[in-house]
């Protein structure tokens, strides 16, 4: 199950954020930036309670990271450390993903003007380059592989040298506000719903 939208359109409280998450929204020097996390984080607690039928207050996002400690690293729901969860943020756009087994969000406004030469080299494979020749068909296969690499399966040091085999994945896409690219990679099919009201 996926949602996405504007960040004033996700209507939760912040009280449900952990000091943690608190504490990573104070750095933020853009206020839009810090909105479009808060929306993220809240958003992606919205999913998961839809997916396991709660009210979403009562649920704690957590992240752990080896190198850089609480916050950073894979989120996953206390509460449902199974649950596979997923959020991704760019200014003015969210949206998360929740469902059984491994989930993988992102998220990225498509850039204006010829094609990024220096991303496409980072990111395409020589196959797919000769397949690109804009900036929209470029973040369709970046936002695909930076699923990928919250669900763990992808590194970014391997985005040009790996070709994507679909097999036994599923993949939810769409376009918002004409350039924002959205790709959500799930180990069962995917649906995108409203964001409550």
């Amino acid at each position: 199950m996926a949602m996405g939208g504007r960040p004033d359109e996700v209507r939760a409280p912040e009280q449900w954020l952990t000091p943690a998450e608190l504490e990573r929204a104070a750095r933020f020097v853009f206020d839009a930036d810090r909105r479009a996390f808060v929306a993220a984080h809240l958003l992606v607690r919205l999913c998961a309670a839809d997916v396991l039928g709660i009210e979403p207050g009562g649920l704690t996002l957590l992240q752990h990271c080896a190198v850089h400690g609480p916050g950073h690293g894979r989120p996953y729901i206390r509460q449902a450390p199974s649950l596979g969860v997923s959020l991704s943020h760019t200014r003015g756009y969210v949206c998360a993903a929740a469902g059984r087994g491994r989930v993988g969000v992102d998220a990225e406004r498509v850039p204006a003007g010829p094609l990024n030469e220096a991303l496409a080299a980072t990111a395409l494979t020589p196959r797919e380059r000769a397949l690109v020749s804009g900036n929209d068909e470029l973040i369709r296969h970046w936002t695909r592989k930076e699923a990928l690499i919250k669900r763990g399966e992808l590194s970014l040091d391997l985005l040009g040298s790996v070709e994507i085999d679909w097999t036994g994945r599923h993949l939810l896409e769409w376009t918002a506000e004409t350039d924002v690219r959205v790709a959500i990679v799930t180990d069962t099919p995917a649906e995108r719903r409203p964001i409550p009201g």
